[in-house]
């Protein structure tokens, strides 16, 4: 290989690199909710968290770490949609990125 076509496909992989680090970024940020006097990630942890236990009522750490009391099943619920309206866009565009590589 010349230089040149080693310069080129270096951009090449640090410009794909960077794309996906901000789909990543992008999509993190949207993962964030403010609901029930709290903030909260809408992730796996906190969802499985949240699907474990059956009372109507927990008290949950925020991204704060702040103890906040909440209605389970409503936040469970709220983010539910909001992962799964987040992730299937995330995926859509990475797909993209992926596409044009």
């Amino acid at each position: 290989m010349d230089t040149k076509t080693l310069i080129t496909e270096s951009k090449a992989r640090f410009s794909h690199n960077s794309a996906k680090a901000y789909l990543q970024e992008k999509y993190s940020s949207k993962l964030l909710v403010a609901e029930q006097g709290g903030l909260w990630k809408a992730d796996a942890v906190t969802i499985n968290i949240l699907s474990s236990f059956t009372t109507k009522k927990l008290v949950l750490i925020d991204t704060f770490n702040n103890p906040v009391e909440v209605d389970r099943k409503e936040l469970l619920n709220k983010l539910k949609d909001i992962y799964v309206s987040a992730t299937s866009e995330y995926y859509a565009e990475w797909k993209e990125l992926e596409a044009k590589r």
